[in-house]
């Protein structure tokens, strides 16, 4: 390992904060607390079929810049299209206005669960404490992500901010690595940059020349067969000081 950096790039979501991880546990827990409402639907194969039109809508990668700034809108979306699967599949289905009730739910549930990941705060003011710049890069809406670092209490851990929402532009779309490189007033080979993304956090910033470490904190392993060879992969932010 070389010694620390003289910066480093965080993502936000799913690395500083516990905020989308594992979507089908959050989906179990939400199509719960509907069951008056399904009938004799079956909630495993709801969860099934919701996980699955999820997988199917966020797939493509221009569709994912559009609706990652609008969460509220695509879970109504994913949610109809996991209904539909299950009518085309003869079940009997809840009318809309409860489906959309059930993806409204979900994105509260969501807000209520987020929580700091446990060694972020001290992580970040040792980094800072060494000398270490820090940028906070995060795709999604302004006004949500930035709710989000106030929350936290995150805005004045950071030397820059980068929004996608406030800037226009967002990971993995190379200028939103250089962009905060040159802020921060350093090359790419001084750098480290650390998320739970592998297009977004290794593969987009490798390219620059940016170390690129991998933040795993459920130990779930690279997929099999994907491109990402991240130069490091941490279960803990605190590991990063070791």
């Amino acid at each position: 390992m070389p010694q620390l950096p003289k910066a480093i790039l965080f993502d936000l979501d799913d690395t500083l904060i516990a905020a989308y991880g594992r979507p089908e546990l959050a989906w179990a827990a939400v199509v719960a607390q509907f069951a008056g409402d399904l009938g004799a639907l079956p909630q495993t194969a709801l969860v099934v079929a919701i996980g699955g039109a999820a997988a199917a809508f966020w797939a493509d990668p221009e569709q994912h810049r559009i609706w990652r700034q609008k969460l509220g809108d695509a879970r109504r979306e994913i949610v109809k299209a996991g209904f539909a699967a299950l009518a085309a599949a003869g079940h009997a289905v809840p009318p809309d206005d409860i489906q959309r009730r059930l993806a409204d739910r979900f994105t509260a549930y969501r807000d209520e669960q987020m929580h700091v990941f446990p060694d972020a705060h001290a992580t970040l003011d040792a980094l800072r404490a060494r000398g270490v710049r820090l940028a906070l890069i995060t795709n999604g809406d302004g006004a949500g992500q930035r709710a989000k670092i106030v929350r936290f209490a995150l805005t004045e851990r950071f030397d820059h901010i980068q929004i996608e929402g406030e800037h226009g532009f967002g990971k993995p779309e190379l200028c939103s690595y250089t962009h905060a490189l040159q802020t921060l007033g350093v090359a790419a080979r001084e750098a480290w940059i650390v998320g739970d993304n592998l297009e977004w956090e290794v593969i987009a910033p490798q390219k620059l020349g940016l170390f690129a470490i991998w933040y795993d904190p459920h130990g779930a392993g690279l997929p099999e067969g994907h491109a990402a060879r991240p130069d490091r992969i941490v279960r803990t932010l605190g590991a990063l000081l070791d």
